[in-house]
């Protein structure tokens, strides 16, 4: 009998509350020494080093799959206070992630890509649906009684994220039809229409046309040689290479639902932390609007990186950190709800007993 008393009294308390959140700080620190220490660059031609961007995505898709897991232990839990359903939807969201960075991981690390759509972007596109859905369930759960400097504040709070997405992730085009874009872009926007318009005015030479025709040949081996060796080095497959060329034409309409759900994810987010604010169980939704908000920064400095960068991004920059901390706050705020629900359970059994 003692035995299995003490295996009993030990074995929950690995997989206690206590233990899981300091495990989760303790990855999150790991995760953020390790993006400081490591994250500069070796030289503008060589970058970061493959050991490093593979413990960037060790960090990253280990902290979303050890989320993954508990919130899929509390949709198992009738006892769940925001009802089931909430955190299949989040759990749903942090597996979906974790399967894009691996994928994402394949393409960048082992067949050496850069590209604008991936397979990747499936998993994304499906964890922002699911995300989305599990937290209006948990808004739709709770009536929202909100004050008008709360509902102000909510405004306030959307209309800035609009703002910063829109002024982060627009294209060069649509930042100069907004007025946004720097001055030299501007310019170069003004001046193309006379430049094309000028060459719609010259005459046709023939013989401009055969001169570029001999240079052309001229230069062919050289151009096929150069066109070989870049071939040579890539080692992604043709199908890899076909797949690509058949996503890339979709990237403004993919950015563009990142844009809408990142700024719903923070509507969401804020609208959750004002109303779970001050209530029995405040400290897991602080966690999840934590969450969402460490999501919204990361995922604007990623697409800050990637468009307004002019191609220098290389993933596993410092910001890039707050992908782990997304994870492991989504994971926390899990946590604290089903400790606080099974021990509120646990007191109306005693309650009963006594």
């Amino acid at each position: 009998m003692s035995s299995t008393s003490e295996k009993s009294s030990t074995s929950p308390s690995l997989l206690s509350a206590q233990t899981l959140v300091i495990a989760g700080i303790v990855w999150a620190v790991m995760a953020l020494l390790f993006f400081l220490l490591f994250s500069v660059p070796l030289s503008a031609e060589e970058g970061l080093p493959l050991w490093y961007s593979i413990g960037t995505y060790i960090f990253e898709c280990g902290a979303y799959f050890g989320a993954a897991l508990v919130c899929f232990r509390n949709w198992q839990s009738p006892h769940m206070v925001s009802g089931r359903n909430v955190w299949l939807g989040i759990g749903l969201g942090m597996l979906f992630y974790f399967i894009g960075g691996v994928l994402f991981g394949i393409w960048e690390l082992y067949f050496e890509l850069d590209p604008d759509v991936s397979p990747a972007d499936a998993f994304y596109l499906g964890s922002y649906v699911v995300l989305i859905g599990g937290m209006v369930v948990a808004v739709t759960s709770k009536r929202l009684n909100l004050e008008i400097w709360q509902w102000a504040l909510l405004a306030g709070i959307a209309a800035f994220g609009i703002a910063v997405a829109i002024w982060v992730a627009a294209p060069d085009s649509w930042r100069a039809q907004l007025g946004m874009a720097p001055a030299a872009t501007q310019e170069e926007v003004v001046t193309s229409a006379p430049a094309t318009a000028a060459t719609g005015i010259a005459p046709d030479l023939d013989n401009s046309s055969k001169i570029q025709a001999k240079g052309a040949a001229a230069t062919d081996p050289a151009s096929a040689l150069e066109e070989a060796e870049a071939e040579a080095e890539i080692k992604a497959p043709g199908w890899v290479m076909a797949l690509d060329k058949q996503l890339a034409p979709h990237k403004n309409a993919i950015n563009l639902f990142y844009i809408v759900g990142d700024v719903f994810l923070l509507i969401i987010a804020t609208a959750l932390l004002l109303a779970f604010w001050g209530g029995r169980f405040s400290q897991s939704w602080r966690m999840i609007a934590a969450a969402t908000f460490s999501l919204y920064i990361a995922d604007m400095y990623f697409k800050w990186r990637d468009t307004q960068a002019e191609g220098s991004y290389q993933s596993g920059s410092l910001l890039e950190v707050f992908f782990v901390f997304s994870a492991i706050l989504f994971g926390i705020g899990a946590i604290l709800e089903h400790d606080i629900s099974t021990r509120s359970r646990q007191s109306r059994r005693s309650r009963r007993a006594a």
